[in-house]
């Protein structure tokens, strides 16, 4: 079942390469606007120096999104000296900034809660959480990572489309069934931030 599904994703993303590079470097689509919610989730969700009423659902959430989300900036890490576009490394950029505080604030949470964090450390394989909803696994980060110019635009933007998909489901989940109430308020900024890149991304692989 995983091979089928990287093989169809190989294919989408040669075919999306084939037709996309061209109209993403005429693109001329502007995108601050995407940014203000994963920021304000972060600020407005900083981890508590007590165990709040929380439920295994947000624990749940905490342990699954820090290693989606520490995929997702090295893909974005990725963009600062492969990607041709200045709007692919613009929102690379803001990717970063949105959600590595969000990382430190879900460790904060998970230490707090006296729960495992194993799952979370930095450097673990990809192929690790390749199940998890949009997670690249090591052969397509491996196939980004030898990419550059407007292929790696092509390539990473496609990737992240999936992986953004992949965390609002998660995050949708957290919004309606976990406890903790900053839990619950980051995961509803992941679903509008996320929800208004992907449009974004879309926009730049020439897509409506």
């Amino acid at each position: 079942m995983r091979n089928t599904r990287t093989l169809t994703r190989r294919a989408a993303l040669t075919a999306t390469a084939l037709t996309a590079a061209l109209m993403l470097t005429a693109c001329g689509n502007s995108s601050d606007s995407a940014s203000s919610g994963n920021s304000s989730a972060s600020s407005s969700a900083g981890p508590d120096a007590t165990t709040a009423a929380h439920n295994a659902q947000d624990v749940s959430f905490a342990q699954g999104m820090i290693p989606h989300h520490q995929q997702a900036l090295e893909m974005a890490e990725l963009a600062t000296g492969r990607a041709s576009s200045a709007k692919v490394k613009d929102l690379a950029s803001r990717i970063e900034k949105a959600q590595d505080p969000e990382i430190q604030t879900m460790n904060g949470w998970l230490k707090s809660w006296s729960e495992d964090m194993s799952s979370s450390m930095p450097g673990m394989d990809d192929s690790a959480h390749s199940d998890m909803p949009g997670m690249m696994d090591s052969a397509d980060m491996g196939m980004l990572k030898k990419a550059s110019g407007t292929d790696f635009d092509t390539m990473f933007l496609t990737m992240m489309i999936e992986h953004h998909k992949g965390a609002v489901d998660m995050a949708t989940t957290e919004k309606n069934k976990g406890e903790y109430d900053s839990a619950t308020a980051m995961a509803d900024g992941i679903i509008t931030a996320q929800t208004g890149e992907i449009t974004e991304m879309n926009k730049l692989l020439g897509k409506n």
